[in-house]
């Protein structure tokens, strides 16, 4: 056996190895954003896609019911009408009073979408400044914002808002605005604390550091360098929280504590559909489709918008 000095070695030239176009790297490119490169992911899922495409079109039937139904969910309420079957122009038939199922729930739209949209803007603003606060300033802010968070942490969204209703201000002014501030008051908490823990992540990082060396304010920190760069698990809440507040008003509104029966919503369809549920079953299933599929929607977007916005499943 030959020994280690023995032994033969080949190395090949250098204009054998195409080192020039193996090794190219291309350097005038410049490195894409969290957002830029989180963009390039979710045009690509399909997830993302149905789920866009799917509350793009619910926006525009509640903001537009019009131009899917001619016909007056309440005005054409004839108990002649009454669990009657699908006819030509009332593709899904009649309720126990007479009126349009097809027509109720194109209209019910405006009023779930319009709960779920303005609880989950105004938790964005109490939730977000709250917990900015907290995770950026800590200390005796931090504890008094936290210990806020937990006593309505300690209160079931449906069971505070059984025991907030019942209040006289809210009992005699039953309506969507009503219904927002009950949810409100019970969801921001959740919101404060993913803000804090995000804030706490960039606090510290070496471009807020420089930007408090240069004389920006503890405030213009905050909201210039820090906020924007802590909104990723901020934006995936939200959607997700969408979907959660439009279920908490059909839930209300299903236990007669939610919206009046004058406001047309699918918790007020399902809540009305249990006189007819052994008879007609499909009555409540119109409403509840409805509701599942909007929530459905919201959470798929959620999802999508959680594995293109998370750090780590981001390529290196």
């Amino acid at each position: 056996m030959k020994s280690n000095r023995e032994i033969e070695h080949f190395v090949a030239p250098v204009e054998e190895t195409p080192l020039l176009a193996t090794d190219a790297v291309k350097t005038d490119d410049a490195p894409l954003s969290l957002w830029a490169d989180a963009w390039r992911k979710l045009r690509r899922r399909p997830l993302f896609v149905i789920s866009s495409i799917m509350i793009v079109l619910l926006i525009i039937v509640a903001a537009f019911p019009g131009l899917f139904t001619q016909t007056a969910p309440n005005n054409g309420c004839e108990l002649a009408n009454s669990n009657g079957a699908p006819s030509p122009g009332h593709p899904l038939g009649f309720t126990f009073q007479g009126c349009d199922i097809y027509a109720r729930m194109i209209h019910g739209t405006q009023a779930s979408i319009t709960v779920g949209v303005l609880s989950v803007l105004c938790v964005l603003v109490i939730g977000v400044t709250l917990g900015a606060l907290a995770g950026f300033y800590g200390g005796w802010v931090d504890a008094l914002i936290a210990r806020l968070g937990d006593i309505f942490f300690a209160l079931p969204l449906i069971l505070g808002a059984l025991v907030i209703t019942q209040l006289p201000i809210f009992r005699e002014n039953r309506g969507v605005l009503t219904v927002v501030m009950v949810i409100v008051v019970l969801g921001w908490p959740q919101m404060a604390r993913i803000t804090r823990g995000a804030v706490i992540e960039v606090r510290n990082a070496d471009f807020v550091m420089a930007a408090r060396s240069l004389g920006v304010s503890s405030i213009g920190s905050l909201v210039r360098h820090v906020l924007p760069n802590a909104l990723a698990p901020i934006i995936v809440l939200a959607t997700m929280e969408l979907g959660v507040f439009i279920v908490a008003e059909a839930t209300l509104s299903f236990l007669g504590i939610g919206l009046p029966g004058s406001i047309m919503s699918w918790g007020n369809d399902i809540a009305a559909a249990q006189t007819s549920i052994r008879t007609n079953p499909t009555i409540l299933l119109y409403p509840a489709a409805a509701l599942s599929i909007t929530v459905l929607s919201f959470i798929m977007l959620g999802d999508a918008l959680r594995d293109a916005l998370d750090p780590k499943s981001r390529q290196r």
